[in-house]
């Protein structure tokens, strides 16, 4: 396993047939389900997840040198079921960010395009999982 300083967790609980509560170790928790409610789906999670942490990297690296007018980012991949089961095609992130007009915006708007960069090769720990081979283990307690 890993030190504690480095280990991320979180548990999940059923509420109902097909609905849960997931918790954080700081007491956060939201509930999911199988998209027959507003809940979250799994997939739709992953596909935040992604969007989230590449955002923080993105926003990190930009506000600091202007505060956006808008931060948007939208994300969407296809769910396939195929020879190698069910997974998501090609995900693509996409970022609308806007800064104000003047000397700080324009540093800001020569940033973006590295942010980015930097977060999708090397920065977000989501979408880096998705792009490496993660071994995943299923355990019985």
């Amino acid at each position: 396993m890993s030190d504690e300083t480095n280990l991320r967790t979180a548990s999940l609980t059923r509420l109902s047939a097909r609905s849960y509560e997931a918790t954080n170790v700081r007491g956060g928790t939201l509930r999911l389900g199988e998209g027959d409610t507003t809940d979250f789906t799994p997939v739709e999670l992953l596909l935040v997840a992604l969007a989230g942490c590449s955002s923080i990297d993105v926003d990190y690296l930009t506000a600091r040198r202007a505060e956006p007018t808008q931060f948007d980012v939208e994300v969407h991949a296809d769910k396939l079921s195929d020879d190698d089961g069910n997974h998501l095609g090609p995900v693509e992130v996409t970022f609308t960010v806007r800064f104000p007009e003047g000397p700080d915006g324009d540093r800001a708007r020569e940033m973006l395009p590295v942010a980015i960069a930097k977060s999708r090769d090397r920065l977000c720990t989501v979408s880096r999982t998705v792009q490496l081979p993660t071994p995943v283990s299923f355990q019985q307690a």
